[in-house]
């Protein structure tokens, strides 16, 4: 892989140019963002000659296509409602395609049992488009490939995100500071849930399904819930092995749910004082965007002990041998365990926000080596051990912990 266009210099977007500009097998970094000010700085963050910054708007083709021209690949981190016209423009380009998230048509497409958007094309083209190769999808969808070759049959997958605050606040009182996209963040908040039970999919009310679950690494039980995530989509769909229920439950933010409540996930225009107003529109504009914690971070920082842990674990039921079988297995979404791993982390990457963006680069260079199927494909259709040994040739294992448990009976 030498020439890879990132569309998208935002939260996840700084941190890929960062990792991409210290990686030997990488020559040039297209940094495309719609802010040519942001691409800029996101440059001179990186302080690599590799990065070229250009203005660019995702909405338009024809500035994807002219920013594509002679690249093997293109990381799309920007919101997904550009992801169709992104897909369509690496097509063009003659270019494999990487997100780290995604959503409609291919969700709707997936529980429908639909042909993907551009799937054929792609297979046409022997290109792919790896979609959702982040760290939540796309770790743990590896990892659930993982278990899951180890098994005749599947039962159930059930993916539980715990995240907690390593201290207490200095404020009284704290805000809403989600660390990935606040659009996307606040979608997955305030959208229904989807989950896969009895071999179908059915939805549920934002908050359902809560329990309170023990997180080994936290020495303590969190309040968790159905959470709307991809992984309850498509592991369905390319595990198969007669899969029958597939969940994604994730730590409630008692923040997010009180401004889901009150209103603030909403798109329809409400009247405020004879104004039209957009409740979603005010809270996005009042929060601080994470793209600031890439920009401001140095090694003292690096240093610095994290705010928040976030342990997953992953428990699969199946059938082995004959014989009734569960995993679990664990791991930190960060890719870092302690202090010492996240500025070992920052030394190597110039970045410690790394959970995306390393697992997207993995995938996108499977891709351009041809280690991948063509056509539209979810991080579960990857080999996982060469996946894992990617990551590792990269400079960061993904290190987990797996446990098998199975009843025995001796007659």
């Amino acid at each position: 892989m030498k020439k890879v266009l990132v569309v998208g210099a935002g939260a996840q977007g700084g941190p890929c140019a960062s990792i991409l500009a210290r990686d030997k097998d990488v020559s040039q970094i297209v940094l495309g963002d719609i802010d040519l000010d942001l691409a800029n700085k996101v440059k001179e963050k990186t302080k690599s000659d590799k990065v070229t910054a250009v203005k660019l708007d995702a909405s338009k083709a024809g500035d994807i296509e002219r920013a594509a021209e002679g690249v093997d690949v293109i990381i799309n981190l920007v919101v997904t409602w550009f992801c169709s016209n992104i897909m369509r423009a690496a097509l063009k380009s003659g270019a494999h395609y990487v997100d780290a998230s995604f959503g409609e048509p291919i969700l709707t497409q997936i529980m429908e049992k639909r042909p993907l958007e551009f799937d054929a094309e792609f297979k046409k083209a022997g290109l792919t488009a790896l979609i959702g190769c982040g760290g939540s999808p796309g770790v743990t969808n590896v990892l659930a490939r993982y278990i899951c070759d180890k098994l005749d049959h599947v039962d159930g997958i059930c993916i539980r995100d715990g995240t907690a605050a390593l201290k207490e606040t200095k404020e009284v009182v704290g805000t809403w500071e989600p660390d990935w996209c606040p659009e996307r963040a606040l979608w997955g908040y305030a959208t229904g849930p989807t989950i896969f039970e009895n071999g179908g999919y059915k939805k549920y009310p934002p908050f359902s399904g809560c329990e309170e679950y023990y997180f080994p690494e936290l020495l303590d039980s969190l309040l968790i819930a159905y959470h709307q995530h991809q992984e309850a989509i498509t592991l369905p769909r390319f595990i198969g092995k007669g899969t029958k229920n597939v969940s994604f439950k994730m730590a409630i933010d008692p923040i997010a749910g009180a401004l889901v409540k009150l209103g603030f996930g909403g798109s329809d225009p409400i009247d405020v004082k004879g104004i039209r107003v957009v409740p979603k529109d005010v809270l996005l504009n009042l929060v601080k965007h994470p793209v600031e914690d890439f920009l401001t971070e140095d090694e003292n920082n690096a240093k610095a002990p994290s705010r928040f842990i976030e342990p997953i674990i992953l428990e699969i039921e199946g059938e082995k041998s004959g014989e009734d079988a569960k995993y679990t297995i664990s791991w930190f979404y960060s890719l870092f365990a302690n202090t010492e791993e996240k500025a070992a982390v920052y030394r190597k990457f110039g970045t410690t926000n790394i959970a995306v963006a390393l697992p997207a680069i993995a995938g996108a260079k499977m891709c351009a080596d041809g280690k991948t199927e063509s056509g539209v494909i979810a991080p579960e259709c990857l080999a996982p051990t060469k996946f894992l040994r990617m990551l590792a040739e990269m400079g960061w294992p993904v290190k987990f912990h797996e446990v098998c448990s199975k009843e025995v009976s001796i007659s």
